[in-house]
């Protein structure tokens, strides 16, 4: 009886082993899934919130005491969940007009030009540190647009 005994002991860590050898490569997968879905997710929202933005920029509308370009970052950063800090906003979302005949960059927000909106260097490490690098993920988005004619009133300040 004594071997038998001894035999179930061994099987029982061998079946503890097993389940260890099993379970980290695929806690791994899932971990190294759920950072992918992340990136994809965040990609996607950017894109959708630079987009906005610029629905917005070509409007010329304005948030009450903010200018142009203050107004634009808001509805960027509501759009984009606020995955963007407010103190990153001013490096991180970049706003630049363009001369339509030309596209040479100007500073004038007039109707007429064109108005690209970026999220530009946005870094995301992974939950899990499966690569060996570490190495945050840089997101990036961008979208532009005709600005619409300013009214009689004249173009808001930027």
């Amino acid at each position: 009886m004594t071997a038998r005994s001894d035999r179930r002991q061994a099987q029982r860590g061998a079946q503890v082993v097993e389940l260890g050898l099993t379970i980290l490569p695929l806690l791994a997968i899932m971990f190294l899934l759920i950072d992918l879905c992340l990136v994809i997710f965040l990609k996607a929202t950017f894109q959708s919130a630079v987009r906005e933005g610029v629905r917005y920029a070509i409007t010329g509308q304005t948030e009450t005491g903010l200018g142009h370009d203050a107004s634009i970052r808001s509805v960027v950063r509501y759009h984009a969940l606020n995955f963007i800090p407010e103190a990153d906003a001013a490096s991180r979302i970049r706003i630049r007009y363009f001369r339509p005949d030309t596209l040479v960059e100007t500073t004038s927000n007039a109707g007429g030009n064109i108005v690209e909106i970026s999220i530009q260097g946005f870094p995301w490490r992974p939950f899990a540190g499966l690569w060996k690098s570490g190495d945050a993920v840089t997101i990036a988005a961008r979208s532009s647009d005709l600005m619409e004619p300013c009214p009689p009133a004249g173009c808001p300040a930027r």
